[in-house]
């Protein structure tokens, strides 16, 4: 990839010349100085089962890295079935909308969780209530919860902490 942008030169382009930002970015995906250490990148495109798809996206919740965990289900989103993209996109709402808590944006925070938690439910209604293993039900209460916290203003999200379990309470 090619880097003048923080040079004063033109934007940050990837192979194809499409825009990309090479900053590094931290674990909610705030961009950081050119130079900086930040938190890996998750590459675009990759193609996974959707058992891998949970086990990968868990593990950056996990992390506090729910902008990361978005790029996963994005990933699946754009690749997977035409039946399953109203699941993933609404499990990659859910992340972003953590992501957002997480930044302090109110706002967009329980917007994109309540989206989420919409999308999720919807498809939950009509494909079953555990596709691969997950607990749409959960998540969607998890999701409407936390939207109602952020807009109270009652705290500070902090995106570990308040990670959901993609499979349940039982779930690692």
């Amino acid at each position: 990839m090619s880097s003048t942008w923080g040079t004063g030169g033109a934007r940050d382009r990837d192979s194809e010349g499409r825009a990309r930002s090479a900053r590094p970015r931290d674990g909610l995906g705030r961009p950081l100085p050119y130079g900086a250490a930040g938190v890996e990148r998750q590459p675009e495109g990759v193609l996974r089962t959707p058992e891998q798809t949970v086990t990968e996206a868990q593990a950056l919740l996990d992390d506090g890295k729910p902008f990361h965990a978005h790029e996963i289900f994005e990933d699946a989103w754009k690749s997977g079935p035409d039946r399953e993209r109203t699941l993933w996109r609404g499990l990659a709402q859910l992340a972003v909308g953590l992501t957002h808590a997480a930044r302090g944006n109110v706002t967009g925070g329980a917007r994109l969780l309540r989206r989420g938690a919409g999308a999720v439910e919807e498809w939950a209604s009509g494909a079953g209530e555990r596709p691969y293993g997950m607990d749409l039900a959960g998540l969607t209460a998890w999701a409407r919860e936390l939207a109602d916290e952020v807009e109270s203003g009652e705290r500070t999200v902090d995106a570990r902490a308040r990670a959901p379990r993609l499979r349940g309470r039982a779930a690692s």
